[in-house]
């Protein structure tokens, strides 16, 4: 299931992209993504040091992204902020793989199938949908109701 935290930085990096390489300020991020700014700060800062965003600091300081938006998945953003998209760590092929602690033999369990089918689709779509197209799809709200 996506945090609320994940939600919260789709939302930030759709309004970024939206701004169109125009800086945005933590709290006009908070405002126009309905969340709540000290939690957003430090969302941004995560962001921040995974480079999807750059943040300038001082009184004329704010956010913009990091990459073009058309470089920047939802899946990327997924698990920068909430980690792998699988839901058992053995089907995680890129952060995290490891044996499930009740599992003997990976080769013969019954229920990684279905999993490694349910983490491909998963990220065949999450990683084929970019900031760019939910930019150019409708707003950030109506975006995040379908993930």
């Amino acid at each position: 299931m996506l945090s609320q935290k994940a939600r919260y930085a789709l939302r930030a990096l759709v309004e970024l992209a939206r701004a169109d390489g125009v800086q945005l300020t933590a709290g006009e991020l908070a405002a126009r993504s309905d969340a709540p700014r000290k939690f957003l700060e430090a969302i941004l800062l995560e962001l921040s040091r995974n480079h999807l965003v750059i943040s300038r600091r001082g009184k004329f300081g704010g956010y913009v992204l990091g990459h073009p938006p058309r470089e920047i998945s939802f899946a990327q953003v997924i698990r920068v902020i909430d980690g792998p998209l699988a839901l058992a760590p053995c089907v995680s092929p890129r952060m995290g793989f490891r044996k499930c602690d009740d599992c003997d033999d990976l080769d013969t369990c019954a229920l990684r199938p279905a999993l490694l089918r349910a983490r491909d689709a998963t990220a065949e779509v999450l990683e084929g949908y970019t900031l760019a197209e939910a930019v150019a799809g409708g707003g950030s709200g109506e975006v995040l109701q379908a993930v």
